[in-house]
């Protein structure tokens, strides 16, 4: 029996990541985040997003953990919600840099990539790489999917 082709996929992290994050408005969402916005109206007229499907996508992610709600009021205004990133969202900037990194290569304009990531510090140019738990980088040639912890086989049908 071919363990590859005859595990049981329904606990896949792949997927299950993808239930929350693997839809374009919310990928957009956070690009936004990451690029300063934290204000509905913010999200809504750089992404161009339907009201209804941004208020769902800003809900969802409140609800995973990966943005927060906090309120803020400006003079002569009602008080409003306003997104953080949590360090559960933080925690996705690498997939997020790993897919600009691959558009701004196969994808981008052909006069270049509109936004470019720096290093804040020094300047560098920032990209996402692949590294062991021990520190050495490793490309994807190299890498190895072993069985995990909850690793099952399909029942037989």
């Amino acid at each position: 029996m071919d363990s590859r082709l005859d595990r049981d996929t329904s606990n896949c992290s792949i997927a299950r990541t993808l239930e929350i994050v693997g839809e374009k408005w919310t990928i957009l969402i956070l690009r936004e985040v990451w690029y300063g916005s934290s204000r509905f109206s913010d999200f809504e007229r750089v992404l161009g997003c339907p009201r209804n499907l941004l208020a769902t996508r800003l809900r969802m992610l409140v609800e995973e953990g990966i943005l927060a709600s906090e309120t803020y009021k400006e003079p002569g205004s009602r008080s409003r919600p306003k997104y953080v990133i949590t360090p559960k969202g933080m925690d996705l900037v690498p997939a997020v840099m790993g897919l600009l990194q691959w558009g701004d290569r196969y994808r981008a304009d052909p006069e270049g990539p509109a936004v470019l990531a720096r290093h804040r510090e020094c300047g560098g140019r920032v990209d996402a790489q692949i590294r062991c738990e021990r520190g050495h980088p490793v490309q994807a040639k190299d890498i190895e999917s072993v069985p995990g912890p909850a690793f099952r086989m399909r029942s037989p049908e």
